[in-house]
Parts: structure tokens; sequence; C-alpha cells
């Protein structure tokens, strides 16, 4: 179904429809009885869920995003340039200014925006400031912005988990950087999912921040040997204290096919420590969360 087809005046706009997350969230809104409007920019390589209408526009071209809006009550903001650029950072930041500008004047209300788990500190990564700053950059619209951060997410399609994966798989014995030790709170897609439907759905969660995550607290070698063990892979590791994250980003190039202009910023943030510490959300949107193990089995699945 093409734009111009469109009747409904009560829609969810879906920004990054065809991505990890969106493809995942998609079929859930319909199936929650949403009017879902999947935004991406090329159409033809898209085959939407029966009942999903399609819209052709790209966030870096603010011509295409003109009437995009119209009759969209809500959005879900799930983009980011990692992996298309190597000045991701510069790109995230006029794909948000694009978005709120094109927004400008619609009834559109709400919007939510999955960023990333991490400290408000002065040692966040590229990946995790560039979060920051298009939380900043959306909060400036005139609608209600729900952030929801999450650190790791677990699904098949995850860039992040596929690392962790590939490592499991691949090397039986790993000399690793003493960022292995760092605690990460993964979360499986499903999860996120239900907490992104959810918050939209509960209206006290507008122009707020949430913490989400799932029931353990890992480090990322125990991330690693526990999705060995999953997969009958055994692994040892080996922290070492001279091997830094930069390094470490390029030996990962030689053991995964994760594209390194995705994998070196996500690297490089692992040295940041992504526990939740507000979990206020728990009660506002009550979810059972998916213990690691079942997540990484059902992504290996």
């Amino acid at each position: 179904m093409n734009r111009s087809a469109r009747v409904s005046s009560n829609e969810v706009l879906v920004v990054g429809a065809t991505g990890f997350v969106g493809r995942n969230l998609v079929p859930e809104l319909i199936e929650r009885g949403h009017e879902v409007v999947a935004m991406t920019r090329n159409a033809s390589t898209y085959d939407p869920p029966e009942g999903v209408s399609v819209v052709e526009a790209d966030l870096n071209d603010r011509e295409s995003l003109r009437g995009v809006f119209d009759g969209v009550d809500a959005a879900y903001y799930l983009v980011h340039s990692m992996g298309e650029s190597e000045d991701f950072m510069a790109h995230d930041r006029v794909a948000a200014r694009n978005f709120v500008s094109a927004a400008r004047g619609s009834k559109l209300s709400r919007v939510v925006y999955l960023s990333g788990l991490g400290g408000e500190r002065v040692t966040l990564s590229d990946h995790l400031k560039s979060r920051r700053e298009v939380e900043y950059i959306l909060g400036t619209g005139a609608y209600d912005l729900t952030v929801l951060r999450a650190a790791i997410v677990i699904g098949g399609d995850s860039a992040s988990f596929r690392m962790v994966r590939q490592l499991a798989e691949r090397l039986p014995l790993m000399i690793t950087p003493r960022w292995v030790r760092t605690n990460c709170q993964p979360i499986a897609i499903e999860d996120v999912v239900g907490y992104l439907v959810g918050v939209l759905d509960t209206p006290e969660t507008a122009g707020e921040t949430y913490e989400i995550g799932g029931p353990d607290v890992l480090t990322y070698g125990e991330m690693v040997i526990r999705t060995g063990d999953l997969l009958d892979k055994r692994a040892t590791m080996v922290p070492v204290p001279v091997l830094s994250p930069q390094l470490s980003a390029y030996w990962v190039d030689l053991v995964t096919d994760v594209p390194k202009v995705v994998a070196h910023p996500l690297i490089l943030g692992l040295k940041t420590r992504t526990v939740v510490e507000d979990d206020r959300i728990r009660s506002l949107v009550p979810i059972e969360l998916t213990p690691f193990d079942d997540a990484v089995r059902r992504a290996i699945a």
C-alpha cells in the first residue's frame, strides 16, 4: 500500500522500519491494533506485513520528508548512521534535525527513541555521545519525547550480539583486554519491543527517559563464554592489560564479519559500564523479562 492510498487519521510512523529493531516492532504494533506507517529509503526493497502502509523518504534529504507526518499521531525513531559512514555522528545529527524540522506544524504528539545505555561521563564513546546528542535534538521538537536507553540487544540480527556469537564460535582461546570485565545488562529483542509498545500505550511515560535491561548483569567475557556454552563451543579468555580497545577493534576485524564501521564504535564503547541504575519503567510497563540464556537460544535458533 503506498502513501497516497492511506485514509486513516490515527497512525504510528516507524522511522527505521527495515532495521533490526523496526522489523521486530512493526508486527507487534499491528498485533496491538495500531495502524502503522513504515518509513524506508527504498520502498521497492521492503516487503511490509499485511496492513502496513509504506512511505519512501530519507532523513538526510529534508525535501523527501515533506508530508511524511500528515495524519501521524506518534512516531518511533529507530535510526542511526553507524555502518553507513565513518562520520556517523554528523549524519545522526543532521537526520535528527531534519526529523524535528519536518514534524514542525504537524499533529505529531508522541515520539519514542531507542537510545544507548551508559553513564553521563566524559568517557562515553563516540557511539554513546551520538545517542545522547540525538536525544537532545529530538527533545527540541513540539511533541512529547520518550527515550528508552538499552545496552546490547540480544537477537539474531543484532550487530553487537553477532560479534559476541562469532567470537564464541571461532576462538576457543582469546587474549582479551580488560574491558571484558566491564558489566553490561543485555536485553532480549522481544523485551525491547515490549517496552517500545508499552510506553506508547502508557501516557505517563510521555516526556520521560528510562533505562531498560534484562534480568541478568554479566561481564562481556561472561556473555561470550555463556554464548559459547550454548553453541557447544567452549571458550577460554586470558585478559591482558596491554591490549587496548582500539587494538581489540582490529583484532575483531579478523575474527568476525561485522563491518568495521559498525564494530569499531561498538568496541570502543565497551569500556563503559552499561547497567540499569533507574528501573522506574518496571512498574509502568510490567513485562516478564527474558533470561540471558533463553534470549541467546532464541537468537541462535
